[in-house]
């Protein structure tokens, strides 16, 4: 009975962990592509593709949805892997301290 209790909790850690290290990576990942965005935007206002008024409005829409992320991520103490990590760690808070993209 002992074993089964262990093995059936081991699996269950271990499920839980790759579903949260999934979750930061899909949320960093979001992170980035509106960061990539903004700065494309900005790429297109300079070089006159877009119109300035649309860009900033553009801009304005980026900022907050990245804002609103960052603060649902900082809420729900989640944290984002970072980027030049070599292979994941997850400590005792359940935090990924690396993370291999």
């Amino acid at each position: 009975m002992k074993k089964l209790l262990i093995s059936v909790s081991a699996l269950c850690l271990m499920s839980f962990t790759s579903t949260q290290i999934y979750k930061q990576y899909k949320l960093g990942e979001a992170i980035n592509h509106i960061q990539d965005m903004k700065e494309w935007m900005l790429q297109d206002v300079e070089s006159g593709k877009i119109d300035p008024e649309l860009g900033e409005s553009y801009m304005y829409w980026l900022e907050l949805t990245e804002d609103e992320l960052i603060e649902f991520a900082n809420n729900n103490r989640i944290t984002t892997p970072h980027k030049e990590c070599d292979g994941y760690e997850v400590d005792s808070n359940g935090v990924v301290t690396n993370f291999e993209f």
